[in-house]
């Protein structure tokens, strides 16, 4: 387990856990977990770039993207340093012995306070917007999350939530579709607020089965005591994973 703070000097990634199969890092809101056509920075490659400085290594460096986080969302990430270490949580993500846990600041109070919320996603891969279906519908796929009530403040609230699936943008549209937009997300229906920020949605926690020794490894990041988080206590982020319901029957 880690719950270290992050090792971050200027300009360098934070580092949540490191050995030599896996890297647990933060990712910055706004970068991309792996490149695309734009040519901006991602996660893969400035880990790669990283390790080639860190260790001196010669020629190619190996990092697997074993999940991804959407651009806006910043927070804990799990690389594979190793062929070897990729394949083996890749399948673990496969068989849903991948636990991901994330914080979220959603606009009014959720009722019920903790539940689990299932829908069907369409992604419109050339807009880049996700809709959500109560039932199955033509191209959608499942998605299943557990969330919970941490605190509210006014007519906001901060949520803890489980992902028993991993689709695109899945937290924003659900919580969406159940009524709850995430602050800041205008992409999914939040009111505009002025001093646009990003998304308030932040992974805090990712665990799984160690690729080689097979112990359990959750590595743990609260996010930045900075506008919309602040507005929460250290407490409160601390208590949130342990207020999720039971998960029950792996799905």
């Amino acid at each position: 387990m880690s719950d270290r703070s992050p090792l971050a000097g200027p300009g360098k990634l934070a580092i949540l856990y490191e050995d030599n199969h896996l890297l647990a890092v933060v990712k910055p809101p706004g970068m991309l977990s792996q490149a695309d056509d734009t040519g901006e920075p991602d996660m893969v490659n400035l880990l790669k770039q990283d390790l080639k400085e860190r260790y001196a290594k010669p020629g190619n460096v190996f990092v697997g993207l074993v999940h991804r986080l959407d651009r806006p969302v910043g927070g804990a990430m799990l690389f594979a340093k190793t062929s070897k270490a990729a394949s083996r949580l890749s399948d673990s993500v496969r068989r849903r012995d991948f636990e991901k846990i994330y914080v979220a600041v959603v606009q009014g109070i959720p009722a019920p306070s903790s539940g689990r919320l299932r829908h069907f996603l369409s992604k419109d891969a050339k807009r880049n917007l996700v809709t959500a279906y109560d039932r199955p519908a033509a191209d959608a796929k499942e998605a299943i999350l557990d969330y919970a009530v941490v605190a509210s403040r006014g007519n906001s609230s901060l949520i803890v939530v489980r992902l028993l699936t991993g689709r695109s943008h899945q937290i924003r549209v659900q919580m969406a579709a159940a009524g709850y937009p995430l602050l800041y997300d205008r992409k999914y229906g939040a009111a505009a607020i002025e001093g646009e920020r990003d998304i308030a949605l932040w992974s805090v926690s990712v665990g799984a089965a160690h690729p080689v020794t097979r112990e359990w490894l959750t590595c743990r990041c609260p996010p930045p005591m900075e506008e919309p988080w602040s507005r929460y206590s250290e407490e409160d982020y601390a208590r949130a994973p342990r207020m999720l319901p039971d998960e029950g029957e792996r799905l």
